[in-house]
């Protein structure tokens, strides 16, 4: 089984797929974006773009998915990755959809001033400056994945990482294991999560 968690940037993807990993005995977090990171560095920066338009990147992923889901026989994979672009969507997706995988898309939504307010707080200091990239795509994403082809949506304002990876869970028909962490020790993970994806190239 797969679970691509979708979501515009900040949008709580990587805490929420860490969380189901915690909770998921055997399951495995096979991140998209890591492809895409290896292809940027193998292009000079004058070259950089968006890596999801390089057809490179959509195949690795699809191709990447495919052989994990068909050998990893621990838990389900899972694979936070925000995709807005339709013909991208089908192409990854469907495409493993097509193949047989058992995939379980959400795409997590919230209102505007809640992603800010996440993306603010993940800053670390320095407010949305090192975001930019992220509220500059903020509006499209919230727009395109709002679309019913980008379905199931679940609208996260007023949740928890904790009850968005139970919710999804529970729509895949999976048992999470008992959420034995307090206040201050999601916090803490949540921080360690967000420290460790941080990019530095």
């Amino acid at each position: 089984m797969l679970l691509w968690i979708n979501g515009p940037f900040g949008g709580g993807k990587t805490q929420t797929a860490h969380e189901l990993h915690r909770r998921l005995p055997g399951s495995v977090v096979c991140d998209p974006e890591e492809v895409g990171f290896g292809l940027h560095r193998m292009t000079p920066r004058p070259l950089r773009a968006d890596f999801q338009d390089l057809a490179a990147w959509r195949h690795g992923v699809h191709e990447v998915l495919d052989l994990v889901l068909r050998r990893h026989v621990g838990g389900p994979v899972i694979a936070p990755m925000t995709l807005v672009e339709p013909a991208y969507f089908a192409e990854i997706v469907g495409r493993l959809r097509d193949d047989g995988h058992d995939v379980h898309h959400h795409a997590l939504l919230a209102r505007r001033e809640t992603v800010l307010r996440r993306l603010t707080e993940r800053g670390l200091g320095r407010g949305l400056k090192r975001e930019s990239f992220a509220v500059a795509k903020l509006d499209h994403c919230l727009e395109r994945l709002a679309r019913p082809e980008f379905a199931r949506h679940l609208h996260t304002d007023h949740m928890t990482v904790p009850q968005v990876a139970e919710e999804i869970a529970a729509s895949a028909d999976l048992r999470l294991l008992p959420d034995t962490y307090g206040p201050l020790r999601h916090r803490l993970r949540r921080l360690r999560i967000g420290l460790r994806h941080i990019r530095l190239d």
